[in-house]
């Protein structure tokens, strides 16, 4: 299969953002890419107030358009995350929804942990304004693998990946907008160790630049194998990147090096969900 992360500088300009988006995705499949992802909050990014503005449910424009294009160009689109209007709630949420080739929502998940925390000079509090979801979300593409769904801070979360391996996923989206100091620091880091801990592929599409708020991501959109190794990063600025996700390989990873089942879940206390509850949105 393969794969594409879409790297966007979102503003809080959302007929601009998905203007660019929908070039960028069109790029991604007329390259091949029959699994493409989007960055974190690709419909808008900016302050709170562009935030609210630009919020959406998800019979909104943006998830009509992910949906329309995905059956159009009859590929597995996650569209990143959106800033999702919830019927009902005070707060917005941050919504990843994966459309299958068919046109049809096969996932939805919503970000679990919130970022509330100081980076430099800037402090972020996203949960003044998010709730969190409080589902972990394996959804399966049209080849039959799967896909275990994150979002941005999410990375630093080993568990969430484990649970999502626990459920059958061979390949980790994330949709992010990681600062420019915690990408230059951190991200590569991260991506490839929660791949090698889970020997899954990690498909990470970051935004990147300068956004309304003051706010700055650090681009550097990769694509991970099971081994660690990176297949294809991101130069500076808006674009895609695509690399081959050989399931063969990553069997036999598994196979020869099954650190997986060597887990003592008996000795650290750690009791795994079973996949059927993690299953789909």
């Amino acid at each position: 299969m393969l794969a594409a992360a879409v790297q966007l500088n979102s503003t809080q300009d959302t007929e601009r953002n998905l203007e660019v988006a929908d070039r960028l995705v069109r790029e991604a499949a007329g390259r091949g890419a029959e699994l493409v992802v989007l960055p974190e909050k690709w419909t808008v990014l900016g302050t709170p107030e562009d935030l609210a503005a630009g919020a959406q449910s998800l019979e909104g424009p943006a998830i009509r358009w992910a949906r329309a294009l995905a059956q159009e160009l009859s590929i597995d689109l996650v569209a990143g995350s959106i800033v999702e209007r919830v019927q009902e709630r005070d707060k917005t949420q941050n919504t990843g929804v994966h459309v299958g080739p068919d046109g049809e929502i096969a996932a939805i998940y919503r970000k679990l942990h919130m970022f509330d925390v100081e980076v430099g000079e800037v402090t972020y509090a996203e949960s003044a304004h998010e709730d969190p979801g409080d589902r972990v979300v394996v959804s399966e593409l049209a080849d039959g693998s799967r896909l275990g769904m994150t979002i941005c801070y999410d990375l630093r979360f080993p568990e969430l990946y484990r649970l999502l391996t626990a459920g059958g996923a061979e390949v980790f989206s994330l949709a992010s907008a990681f600062t420019e100091a915690t990408t230059r620091d951190h991200w590569e880091i991260l991506l490839r160790g929660r791949a090698i801990e889970n020997q899954c592929f990690v498909v990470a599409a970051n935004q990147f630049g300068s956004h309304p708020g003051n706010h700055r991501s650090g681009g550097r959109s990769m694509i991970v194998d099971p081994w660690g190794l990176v297949l294809a990063g991101a130069a500076d600025g808006e674009g895609v990147i695509v690399a081959e996700l050989d399931f063969e390989r990553l069997h036999a990873i598994r196979h020869r090096f099954p650190a997986l089942s060597h887990r003592r879940d008996d000795v650290y206390g750690f009791a795994a969900a079973p996949a059927e509850s993690l299953a789909g949105s």
